[in-house]
Formats: structure tokens, sequence, C-alpha cells
């Protein structure tokens, strides 16, 4: 299976659309991206200041239940005064876009009643991508090489089955080492969910094999059980949000360490269709205090979650506790704008181990489409008390997609 090249696969979609008696729909795509990020830490001589822009464009060819989809990315810096985590000055601070030209996508596709089927290089999104997600904010993103399954054999039953043998990391075609272009390994993602009065309830079981001795030793390997409950309900004129997720981790594959760890998660949210309000918990905990012991989230869209600043993306080794609030407001159009929204988070990131303050964050964004064009302006301000260093950042960006 790790065999299959892409060519195989465009070649093969190619002589099965190409029959004579085929009718092929044949959809463009296209997205763009620019953004401006600037980012100050305490302790480096510099700032950074990174103006990127990425573009993606390809086709997707559909004929009866089969689909072949192609897509191509350039990623380029037109200002590049930052660290990309390949080159530039590590007197600046890292901002993970190194430049880039690659294939994001090359899958073939079979969906029928109760059955998707992917085949090739493909984004994964699961749930709210907290274990496994496409890293969308980073203008690199991920993507996987693997074979997929979604069955859903009843109304409110799915079953979602994927097995992947590489990773083709944010880090692009250069990357090496500890920040490789692609990670190798026998990865296999299953999840079974149903809905129920009270949200569709998950359980998840995620064996990640991230076979590759530069990329920390073979420690990030493991392999994780767990459970979710996310919904929803009116309360007058209102909606109350719920999610209740709890998973636990250890070690598995080649990874030395010898570790278990368990994940917790509760949150709720309020739309009072306007304002929005919302209060979380979660802990990613931590075994004994030994590097790499803790809960980690490695294939994860962890730029979501803790804090803009990004000082959480590898738990600390003693593991770490969010307490976060929320607070915002949206209208659904604004003159020409729509979908305009606003909004204030606060972090407080405590140890799990050896109770200790790690420090706050607060996150601001504001964003609006317009046409095609959505604009988004964020800012994030993490302060230190005992963990890493005091940073700030601040984003302009602009996404058009076709």
């Amino acid at each position: 299976m790790r065999h299959l090249t892409f060519g195989m696969l465009v070649a093969t979609a190619v002589l099965a659309a190409g029959t004579p008696a085929a009718a092929i729909a044949v959809k463009p795509l296209a997205d763009a991206r620019l953004r401006y990020e600037h980012a100050s830490q305490d302790g480096l001589a510099n700032d950074a200041d990174a103006l990127t822009i990425r573009a993606r464009a390809g086709l997707a060819a559909q004929e009866g239940p089969f689909t072949a989809l192609v897509e191509a990315q350039g990623m380029f810096a037109v200002v590049g005064d930052y660290d990309d985590g390949l080159s530039g000055a590590a007197t600046r601070p890292l901002v993970a876009d190194p430049e880039n030209v690659a294939l994001s996508r090359a899958q073939l596709q079979y969906k029928a009643k109760g059955v998707t089927l992917t085949a090739g290089r493909q984004r994964i999104l699961l749930d709210d991508e907290r274990f496994v997600g496409g890293v969308g904010f980073r203008q690199n993103g991920q993507s996987f090489d693997a074979v997929r399954a979604e069955l859903t054999p009843m109304k409110g039953v799915k079953l979602d089955a994927a097995y992947v043998w590489r990773v083709q990391t944010i880090w692009g075609i250069e990357g090496n080492g500890a920040r490789p272009r692609s990670i190798p390994g026998d990865t296999i993602l299953a999840g079974l969910s149903c809905v129920t009065p009270f949200g569709t309830l998950s359980g998840f079981g995620y064996f990640l094999d991230m076979d590759m001795a530069a990329l920390q030793s073979f420690r990030l390997s493991s392999k994780t059980f767990g459970a979710r409950l996310a919904g929803g309900a009116p309360v007058g004129k209102a909606r109350l949000g719920w999610q209740l997720n709890h998973a636990r981790q250890q070690d598995h594959g080649r990874n030395p360490n010898d570790y278990q760890a368990s994940y917790w998660l509760a949150d709720l949210s309020l739309d009072l269709n306007g304002p929005k309000l919302g209060v979380g918990y979660e802990v990613l905990g931590a075994d004994d205090g030994r590097a790499l012991t803790s809960f980690q989230m490695p294939l994860g869209t962890n730029f979501k979650f803790q804090g803009w600043a990004d000082k959480f993306l590898t738990t600390p080794p003693d593991g770490v506790r969010d307490l976060y609030a929320s607070a915002g407001w949206g209208w659904k159009r604004i003159g020409k704008a729509r979908a305009v929204q606003v909004q204030a988070v606060y972090h407080r990131f405590d140890a799990d181990r050896n109770s200790r303050r790690y420090g706050d964050e607060w996150n601001l964004l504001a964003s609006a489409r317009l046409g095609r064009t959505t604009a988004s302006a964020r800012f994030a301000d993490y302060r230190a008390s005992s963990f890493a260093t005091d940073t700030q950042k601040f984003w302009l960006q602009l996404d058009w997609t076709l």
C-alpha cells in the first residue's frame, strides 16, 4: 500500500473517465491567502515580520460515483524577516510557514449511499480537529497519504476508519530532521459515532506510528482511546452547546517511553442570536514529568486550541490545564459585509503535575466576508509566569475561494 503512487492514481482516474460513454463533470478548484504576521518575543533580539501568499489550484473530475481530484499549491514569502523553522535567523520568532511548492492533494473517491471510500493524498479532519486535522491556519497545511472508509449502515450511525502510511507536514519540500517533509508509519484512525437525544456520541481509537528516528526518536508514537459527546439544544430564543471529551493515551510502536496520560475536556457555549459566550476546561495530563510522557496531539490542528501564541503545540512534561472563557458578537450582515464577528478569549494555563502557573493569554479576533473574500485580524498576547516567555502576535489576513 505504501508503494501506491499518485501517478498511478491519476492515470487510473483518467482512464476510467476517458471511456466514450463517460459523462464527466469537471470542477475547477482554486483558493488564495495573503497574510501578514508580526511576532515579538522576549529573549529574541528581533521581531518577526512575515508577508506570505499561498495559492492552490486543481481540478475535480466526476463520473457517476467516482471523483478524481488533483490539487497543487505554492507558498511564497514576499517579506521574509522571520524564522521559518528551516532557515532564517533564529534571532527572530518562529513563523512556521516555509516557502513551498507541492502536490497538496491527489485522490480518487467513490461515493454512494452510505459509503464513501477515498484513496490517495487527502485531508482528514476528525471531529473538531483536536486529535487529527488539516492544520489549516498554517499556509502549507497537513495532508495524509491514506485510504479511508466512511460507512453509514443506518441513520445516525457512522463508522470512520483510515490507514495512513505517510503524513505530509507543514514543513514542505525542504523539511528535514525534526521538522521533516513527511513522516512514514502505519497509522490507524478509527471511530464509531451515533446520534443520541443528547448529541453525537463518538468512540475512537487512534494508533499513531510516527516511524522516524529524527522525529523525537520515535517518542511521538502513541495509541489513544476515547469518547466524545457533542450536542446542543434551544433555550428559549438562544442555543446552548456542549462538548465532553475523555481519552487515555500510552506509548505505541517503537516509542522508548513507557507512559500513560489522560485527556479531559468540558466546554459550554451560549449563542444569544448576536452575543456569544463560552467557557471550558481542558486538561492534557502528565505522567511522571519526563519529556513527551504527557498527552500529545502531533496530528491535531493545535493552533485552534490553548491560545494562538502557540506556546503549547507540544505539551510540556508536566502537562497543561487550560481554563478559558470567551465573549463575542456576530452579525449576519452589516451593509455588504456578511458573517461579521468579533471575539475575545481568555486562557489561564497551569501545570497538571507539580502545580504551578504557566501563564495567561488573551486572544482577539475580528472577521467579515465580502463576496468570495474573507478578511480577518487577530491578536495574541501571552504573559508568562513560569513557562516560556512573553509573546505578542498580530495577523492581518485575506482569504479568497473560487
